[in-house]
Formats: structure tokens, sequence, C-alpha cells
């Protein structure tokens, strides 16, 4: 999965991170593979360039790079992973000692134990977790399963997600005749964890001690990282805002679920979790999508590029920062050279519409799928 996304080049890098900075995001650079004893060679002359290139902090999980980065960054804000596991205060306080400022926790912790790490560490430790996105079915990530089984190691960024196939059973005499494990035909996911999804529960993430929420978000589209990160900053702001009566709104609740997802669960904040399989099918629940993206916003008119198909008289869901999502009916549509249409037919054609509320540039189209 990682290794098949493309990177960023060094001079790619300096740029993301400077516009970052310009629109005041921090930015997190992750280190935390398990390198072997050649690859480790080069990470010196990589950390002088990362030194150099304004990253906020470095996220590390091998003790060898964490000693080397401290030793040659000293400045550098390190995070540990939570592919080194962390589980209990005696690992969070010894990699405190060792020069991290940040634990994001193993997903395997239910809330009463990240409450007695947050306790039992120094306070200026940040902890923390994550809080959506897919579950591995291996504990904090190390799996076995796809090296074994294609080659691919998990661990390097090349999960090949098994745990995702549909399997059935053979016996040995008969090799070639498969028994469905459930009365299925089509096989069973006996590996298949639900999402993690803690939208409702933002008051006792906070409440637990928890610093700051963690979202799997790498290879996923901006749609998807636009909405769930909105969603939880909304609900963040939400409770900070009025901590003593602060319920999860409703739109907050349906929002998580106009994305491509998985059945959802709560992981094992609340304890073992007893139902987080999903067994009928290995695939996405998707019933959005998005049609545009906003260019800009003149005098009444919203310009946009297309993203996918939609048509004049359709109902549409604007997204915009910080904000509860926007519905509009589309009464008029224009091509770029201001001929009316009936629909957006060509893949990212230009076209405007009338709207009377200014919309931001960048802001995300959507639309139900019937």
């Amino acid at each position: 999965m990682r290794a098949g996304t493309a990177n960023f080049s060094d001079e790619e890098m300096l740029k993301g991170v400077a516009y970052a900075h310009e629109h005041g995001a921090r930015v997190y650079l992750t280190c935390n593979t398990l390198p072997r004893c050649n690859e480790f060679e080069h990470l010196p002359g990589y950390f002088e360039f990362v030194k150099n290139s304004g990253v906020d902090a470095v996220i590390i999980s091998d003790l060898g790079v964490l000693a080397l980065a401290r030793r040659l960054m000293p400045e550098m804000e390190i995070h540990i992973s939570t592919q080194a596991g962390v589980v209990n205060h005696a690992a969070a306080c010894e990699l405190h000692a060792m020069g991290a400022k940040r634990v994001v926790l193993a997903r395997e912790l239910s809330l009463e134990e990240i409450r007695y790490i947050r306790t039992h560490t120094p306070p200026e430790l940040e902890i923390e977790t994550f809080v959506h996105g897919a579950m591995c079915v291996s504990f904090s990530g190390r799996c076995l399963l796809s090296s074994y089984m294609t080659g691919r190691d998990s661990n390097r960024g090349e999960c090949a997600q098994p745990c995702r196939w549909r399997y059935s059973l053979t016996e040995e005499k008969r090799p070639n005749e498969h028994y469905p494990i459930f009365e299925d035909e089509q096989g069973t996911y006996i590996l298949n964890a639900k999402d993690l999804c803690m939208i409702e529960h933002i008051k006792e993430l906070v409440q637990a001690g928890v610093t700051s929420l963690k979202i799997e978000g790498r290879a996923k589209s901006v749609y998807y990282v636009s909405v769930i990160t909105n969603a939880y900053r909304c609900a963040v702001d939400g409770y900070l805002a009025s901590p003593q009566d602060y319920t999860t709104p409703d739109w907050l609740v349906e929002e998580v679920k106009k994305i491509s997802h998985r059945q959802y669960c709560t992981g094992f904040f609340y304890g073992p979790i007893e139902n987080g399989q999903y067994y009928e099918n290995g695939g996405y629940v998707r019933e959005y999508d998005v049609v545009a993206v906003v260019d800009d916003w003149k005098d009444g008119m919203a310009y946009c590029t297309q993203r996918n198909k939609f048509l004049k008289g359709d109902t549409v869901e604007v997204l915009q920062p910080r904000s509860k999502p926007l519905e509009l009916t589309i009464e008029k549509l224009f091509s770029a050279d201001g001929s009316e249409l009936k629909s957006t037919p060509h893949p990212m054609m230009a076209f405007s519409f009338p709207c009377d509320i200014p919309l931001k540039p960048g802001s995300v189209i959507r639309k139900q799928l019937k």
C-alpha cells in the first residue's frame, strides 16, 4: 500500500512544508520503518536533509533510528509510532527519557488503560491515539501474513491486504473442492476487520488525557481526508467550546458515513472487541460521489472543475472547512463559454453555476448516489 504510492522528492517536500506552514499547518515526517543494516547506513545523510527541511517532527518506531535522530537532529521533535507497540506507562516514560515528545499508543488499548498511562507519565509527554480508519487484524500492524502469502512485507509498506480476501476450506484429500466456512457460496471474510470510528466519543477521549487524535489517511482520497478531518475538527472544537453539555451533533455522526468506508466499530476503546469482524464481504460502503471542486467564487457565481457527471436540478452538498456541509439545488449550469447546460458530461470540464453564498476555492461538491 504505502510503497505503491508516489512519494515527495526532496524539492517537492521543501515546497510542501513551506506551503503547509503558510497555512498554519504542521508537518510530520514518517520514518517508522524497521531498517536493515544495509539500509541504516543511508539514514545519516537523509537526516541531514530532514534537519534543514523545516518539518516539525519525525515519527519513529526503531530504537536505533531514535538514537541516531537524537544525535544528528537534537532540536527535532520526535514522535513514537504506533508500530513501536507502546501499551504501558513504563515504556512511554522510557521513550520520553530517550527524547520523545509524543507517543502514538497501540490501537489495542482501552480508554481506561489510556487514562492510566496519562496519569503515570510526565505531563509534557504528549499522547496520541488512532480514532478513525482501517484496523489491522494483527497487533499494532505487525502482520506477517502478506509477506508469507505474497512476498510483500506489510512492515515495509507493501501490504497486499490478505485479511480482506475471501476464504474457504478445503479437505486435503479433495484439494479441488472448496467448502464455505459459513453457508455462503461466495466464501467468508474471516479476517476482515471493521473500520474504527470514535466521532461520538470525543468527550471521553479528551477526558482520558489524549493530546492528539490520529486519523488513518495514507493512500486515501482528498475527499476522504477532507471530510473526516473536518468532522473530527468540528467535534473537538464543539466539545472545547462547551465541555459540560457537549453531545455529538447528528450531522457529524452522518458525515463520517458519507465517505467510502467499511462498517464501523469503536475498536478496543471499551474493552475486547466482541463484534469487530465483518464476514459478508471485504468491500466498502459508498453512498456519495464527488462531482466537482470549486476553483473560484465571484459576483454570485461559483466556478468549478467537474469530477463526475451531475444534472441541472440536482441537490448537492458543498464541503467547507470547520462547518456543516452546505446543501444546494443547482438551478442553472453554464459552460466555460457561458452557454447553458443540462449536465456536466465531460471529465474535468470547466463550468459554473449561480450561488449567492461565497464558496472557498478547493471546496468539494458531492452528490448522493441513487
